[in-house]
């Protein structure tokens, strides 16, 4: 997944300014962004302060991971099945 040229502190800092009363056109052409990716990032960051964006990157970091093992979890024991089932 590509990353952000723009940290979570930044994008809610870009998201205040437009509703500080700027012209979103305006932000976007300061900052060098689209339309449409200042209206992802309202979507999902409209309203949160900096602690809340790195609680919830914390906890989409820690859902990753746990999607990961459980994947892995699941493969031990669909080869384990495999195994078990085969008559010697």
């Amino acid at each position: 997944m590509k990353r952000s040229r723009f940290t979570e502190e930044q994008i809610i800092g870009i998201l205040k300014e437009q509703e500080a009363g700027a012209k979103m056109v305006d932000v976007c052409r300061k900052h060098g962004i689209s339309d449409a990716t200042f209206y992802k990032w309202k979507a999902k960051y409209g309203g949160m302060e900096v602690s809340e964006a790195k609680r919830l990157k914390a906890l989409e970091d820690e859902n990753a991971r746990l999607k990961k093992l459980q994947a892995e979890a699941m493969l031990d024991n669909a080869v384990l099945k495999e195994i078990s089932s085969k008559k010697w």
